[in-house]
């Protein structure tokens, strides 16, 4: 394979991925976690908390692709395992079924932690003008953000 030159050192780049990897780890539990509680939602908020849930699993799923496919792009391996996410990741998994409305602040909590790790790759990809990963990661912000607003409307 022939040298990366994009126009980001070495040192940059792999902090970047660093970075990256967090968010992604964070991202696929997050995931998890989501399809979990879809599975297993119960009670009066059954249909609309059910459906809502599909929406954010599988908008993470795409998002767990794009960062893992930046990741390569600055030519580091990209995480991969539940072992290496499990290691990585801020959000912890949950024991057990909990209520809906359990499920619904623990993922409140989850997409807040995917927002605050996103901004420290954020500051990281700036520092080194990587555009492209600031635009992925502010375009992850933004989503997580809005979900963790609209989860947190279902509670009052």
């Amino acid at each position: 394979m022939t040298k990366i030159d994009i126009g980001i050192n070495t040192e940059d780049r792999q902090k970047i991925a660093e970075g990256l990897k967090r968010l992604l780890a964070d991202s696929y539990t997050l995931y998890l976690q989501t399809h979990n509680f879809h599975w297993n939602v119960s009670g009066p908020q059954f249909r609309e908390l059910h459906l809502m849930f599909e929406e954010h699993y599988t908008e993470l799923a795409v998002a767990v692709d794009d960062i893992a496919e930046r990741i390569r792009t600055l030519d580091v391996a990209a995480p991969g395992t539940y072992k290496e996410f499990s290691r990585l990741s801020s959000i912890k998994e949950v024991e057990g079924v909990p209520s809906s409305e359990a499920m619904v602040d623990l993922l409140t909590q989850g997409h807040e932690q995917v927002v605050r790790t996103s901004r420290e790759v954020l500051t990281l990809a700036q520092s080194a003008n990587d555009e492209s990963t600031a635009s992925l990661v502010s375009d992850r912000m933004r989503i997580h953000e809005k979900t963790s607003w609209m989860l947190r409307a279902t509670r009052k």
